[in-house]
């Protein structure tokens, strides 16, 4: 429901904002930089909330209360930490990327700073798996993102109000702090989670975090810093359509990677592999039925046709089929605790995104070597893939 409320709500913008005039381009490009810009911060948080997981599933009540004291001090001091570094550089990497607007400049930090700041109760939240209370926020927060957006943006069709209607939502985690007092249900002694193992866990999340981000989301910077009107517009909404490939078919690749990480039998390996194949069938079926009709989904989706963005859509959906199968691969071997490809994940997702960033400054080039970037990471993941388990077995 959260996913086709954000679908309405870009929808909403998009028919809001001026066409060809490159606002629904710079909105879009400017919420992927406040997740660039709060990345170190997602890779910490990311790694506590798979640490303290990981202790759940040991039912040691009395270390995982301890360790819940002692993480609630280390992410508090983290988003304080990360708010500075966010601040140091957000003004340079903002105009490295071509965000050059003061009011759209502003209105990244505010939404970053309302991000960081959620983000702190919801890592200790997803830890302690309060999954239905974050899925009624996750609602919510979608509500106040509609009717902001149907709102403000007739009236000030404008890249920065755009931006703010995330902002508005993310008012709706801090509903989360209500039930603090929850999670410590009697008094514990602090334990430092700063340890071998949590540093492992930290370097191998944060890998696998890191590469999700740069490849599924890179792009769309690369976007912002070379393309400009019509063309930032129509590659913004091309990607719209091509990312909701491999986030539709996420939450098979979910249940496997929990399945994966709580047991690795004979028989749940056998579920576990058969999720993955619906998890590879869905991103081709996805694909297949996206690009059949994507002059339909965006004349539906902006109110009019749009060949360019049509266009687009076709390399941009192959490229997503094959990031689906990288993070497939990344998210299992997180799972299974084989981390030098789980690393390996995270650097390939740096290497791609780099690539693009030097080769990627037309809407062709670009969408010429994404493709290929992803296909020789999934040949490079699965050689190591395959290669580890032929060393185990």
């Amino acid at each position: 429901m959260a996913s086709l409320g954000n679908l309405w709500c870009s929808s909403i913008i998009a028919r809001n904002l001026s066409f060809d005039k490159g606002e629904f381009g710079a909105s879009s490009s400017a919420l992927d930089f406040v997740t660039l810009l709060g990345l170190p911060l997602s890779m910490l948080n990311m790694s506590v909330v798979h640490y303290i997981a990981h202790f759940r599933s040991r039912n040691d009540e009395a270390r995982l209360q301890g360790l819940l004291a002692g993480c609630q001090k280390l992410l508090l001091w983290a988003t304080v930490g990360g708010s500075l570094l966010a601040l140091a550089v957000w003004v340079p990497l903002g105009h490295f990327f071509d965000f050059q607007r003061t009011n759209l400049l502003f209105a990244v930090l505010v939404c970053l700073m309302m991000s960081l700041w959620s983000g702190f109760g919801v890592a200790l939240c997803q830890g302690m798996a309060w999954f239905k209370r974050m899925a009624v926020i996750s609602v919510v927060a979608v509500s106040f993102r509609l009717i902001f957006a149907w709102v403000m943006t007739r009236r000030y069709p404008t890249a920065w109000m755009a931006l703010s209607s995330s902002t508005v939502s993310f008012l709706a985690n801090f509903i989360l702090f209500y039930w603090w007092k929850d999670i410590f249900r009697h008094p514990a002694q602090r334990i430092s989670p700063w340890n071998r193992e949590f540093i492992q866990f930290l370097m191998v999340t944060g890998a696998t975090v890191g590469g999700t981000y740069f490849f599924t989301t890179g792009d769309s910077l690369v976007s912002k810093k070379y393309f400009v009107g019509g063309a930032l517009d129509a590659y913004q909404m091309a990607s719209k359509f091509g990312r909701a490939i491999p986030q539709a078919v996420l939450p098979l690749l979910i249940v496997t990677f929990t399945s994966r990480s709580g047991s690795k039998e004979t028989a749940a390996k056998t579920d576990q592999r058969i999720l993955l194949m619906l998890y590879a069938g869905g991103l081709a079926c996805g694909a297949a039925v996206l690009i059949l009709f994507r002059g339909l989904a965006l004349k539906l989706y902006l109110g009019q046709p749009n060949a360019a963005a049509a266009d687009m859509i076709i390399p941009f959906s192959f490229t997503m089929v094959l990031i689906g199968l990288n993070q497939a691969v990344g998210m299992w071997s997180l799972a299974d605790r084989t981390f030098k490809v789980a690393i390996l994940y995270g650097a390939l997702g740096l290497a791609y995104w780099v690539s693009l960033l030097l080769l990627g400054k037309t809407p062709q080039i670009l969408l010429l070597v994404m493709p290929i970037g992803a296909g020789i990471s999934f040949c490079v993941l699965c050689v190591c893939w395959l290669a580890g388990r032929a060393r185990k077995a």
